[in-house]
């Protein structure tokens, strides 16, 4: 079937970082934001990985924000009415300032657009564990935009996690695509590869390689940006 739709992750492929860097940032800005709140440090960092931890385990019965703030709230003793204001306005705010632990690669955008000049619909499959201004503002840092994808995943519209398939599925659903016309890039080879057992053709991004599990490489097409575009066009 020819391919009509290109999903790409978001962190360490379009956007490159060492993942634990950008945590060890993001999390030191949080909790400074959330001190007046009355909370402490390890408490909050614990709650988001309890929340977080939420969503990955997200059968589908309610929405990842949903899923998110219930584990969080339930952690901290909070409420949704007090906390989601402040991380809604430290989104959109001092996590700017996280940029300072994540790179750029002209590439990723370039490769985008070679995708849409192709006449593939992009379409962004970031894990959905953010809110869509925390997405569109790590777009940006990516050199990207919003505008750019057909579809962006993030906690709100998202009721899976990867690596479960069935988050694949339901960007499927929402599409109205079939697995075997869509291709999936990323650099994670459990996380983003597992799309390969949904039916998708898959691409796995070197870069930034994350493989928790000392996957074997040669499984899937493979490689940096140059190779990325090289496989696409074969496939237009």
């Amino acid at each position: 079937m020819k391919i009509t739709t290109v999903l790409f992750d978001l962190d360490g492929t379009l956007l490159p970082m060492d993942q634990d860097e950008f945590t060890k940032g993001y999390f030191a800005l949080l909790v400074r934001k959330l001190a007046p709140l009355g909370y402490d440090p390890k408490a909050v960092i614990d709650a988001v990985w309890h929340g977080t931890g939420a969503m990955v385990k997200n059968d589908g019965s309610r929405r990842n924000c949903e899923a998110f703030w219930r584990a969080f709230t339930a952690e901290t003793g909070g409420t949704i009415e007090r906390d989601l204001p402040v991380f809604e306005d430290f989104y959109g705010n001092e996590f700017d300032r996280v940029a300072a632990f994540c790179g750029f690669n002209a590439e990723a955008a370039k490769t985008v657009a070679l995708c849409r000049a192709l006449g593939f619909t992009p379409v962004l499959a970031t894990n959905p564990i953010f809110p869509p201004v925390a997405v569109e503002t790590r777009l940006r840092w990516a050199g990207l935009r919003g505008e750019d994808f057909a579809h962006i995943t993030h906690y709100e519209n998202s009721r899976y996690c990867k690596p479960n398939p069935d988050y694949y599925r339901e960007i499927l659903r929402t599409l109205g695509r079939s697995a075997e016309e869509c291709v999936m890039i990323g650099n994670d080879a459990e996380e983003d590869m597992i799309a390969e057992t949904v039916g998708l053709r898959v691409f796995l991004l070197t870069d930034c390689l994350i493989s928790r599990n000392g996957s074997d490489l040669s499984a899937w097409p493979h490689g940096g940006f140059a190779e990325a575009q090289d496989f696409l066009r074969a496939l237009a």
